[in-house]
């Protein structure tokens, strides 16, 4: 979170949140820089994606978010990416 990163790879990874919690924090990485986001289970994930995105000066359009090796699409959301709250979701950049 220190600044921006034009050449890495930036990671997410959900952590499990209390027990009975709507809420999920997700960390995002990206090489040495990471970004915690604190959202709720059926909130898009293209909210998050514009979020970091922002915070590290880059186009939406020119990340792409990975879960397991597969695409995150925009529409998606924590519950319907993964069942589990304590896999990792990971956003590489192109």
């Amino acid at each position: 979170m220190s600044g921006e990163n034009e050449s890495g790879s930036p990671g997410a990874e959900r952590n499990e949140a209390p027990a009975g919690g709507e809420h999920l924090n997700i960390k995002v990485t990206d090489n040495n820089n990471e970004v915690f986001f604190k959202i709720k289970r059926s909130t898009k994930l293209e909210k998050l994606m514009s979020a970091f995105c922002e915070r590290q000066g880059k186009n939406v359009d020119s990340v792409r978010f990975l879960f397991e090796g597969q695409r995150v699409q925009k529409t998606d959301t924590p519950d319907s990416v993964c069942a589990s709250p304590s896999l990792p979701l990971v956003a590489p950049s192109p």
